[in-house]
């Protein structure tokens, strides 16, 4: 079972949806509505912390469950979701110029949720807050930003993190939104994380895929 932790988010059903497409049960829960405890206890393969409203400071059981969980239980964050692993770990959360409904290039290094999908790719983004790189702990390593023609578009003269991973536990992040039918790839970056989860727990935490080397860090 993936349990998806819902940030009050419109279309969190969305991504439950692709889940269980990809042959894994789910259970929604409102983030103010369980903790990291009730989470442990349940025992899920996976987890999945939905986009949402508000800043990561305000994701419920977020944070304690992405401090508390994150070395045992593979984690996928979705924009907010992505944002708040930045945060719970150290990292800066700050304001870019806003990207409402809007489809932006990627590059990627083709790890993790992102095997098996082109590169660059298109993804879908309605955000207006994004993780500073520099501002990341060394334990967490970029994975995917825009790229020229996006950044242009949006106003924006660096690029965007797109996507991190840490480097020892199976705790991943995308700012984008795969549930968007302006993500050429959604669905397959979901069932990669599915995937991703059923070999953690087959191999009792020792997936050597979550576990990428030095060399797949992008270099914005």
């Amino acid at each position: 079972m993936i349990l998806v932790i819902d940030n009050h988010d419109s279309f969190v059903h969305n991504l439950a949806r692709y889940i269980r497409l990809a042959g894994m049960e789910t259970v929604v829960i409102r983030c103010d509505r369980i903790d990291a405890t009730e989470v442990r206890r349940m025992a899920p393969l996976g987890i999945l912390l939905s986009p949402g409203p508000k800043r990561p400071q305000d994701a419920g059981c977020c944070i304690d469950v992405i401090r508390t969980l994150g070395p045992s239980i593979p984690i996928l964050g979705v924009c907010l979701g992505h944002q708040a692993i930045g945060h719970a770990l150290g990292g800066d959360v700050i304001k870019v110029a806003p990207v409402h409904g809007r489809s932006s290039l990627i590059a990627h290094d083709g790890q993790s949720v992102f095997q098996g999908c082109p590169n660059p790719m298109r993804v879908a983004r309605y955000h207006s807050l994004a993780i500073a790189p520099q501002s990341l702990p060394e334990d967490l390593i970029v994975t995917a930003t825009t790229i020229a023609d996006s950044q242009q578009t949006a106003g924006c003269a660096s690029p965007i993190v797109m996507a991190i991973r840490h480097r020892v536990w199976p705790l991943m992040g995308v700012q984008f939104h795969p549930e968007s039918v302006l993500t050429t790839e959604g669905f397959r970056i979901i069932a990669n994380f599915v995937t991703l989860a059923k070999s953690f727990a087959s191999t009792q935490g020792g997936c050597d895929v979550c576990r990428p080397s030095d060399q797949s860090q992008l270099v914005p």
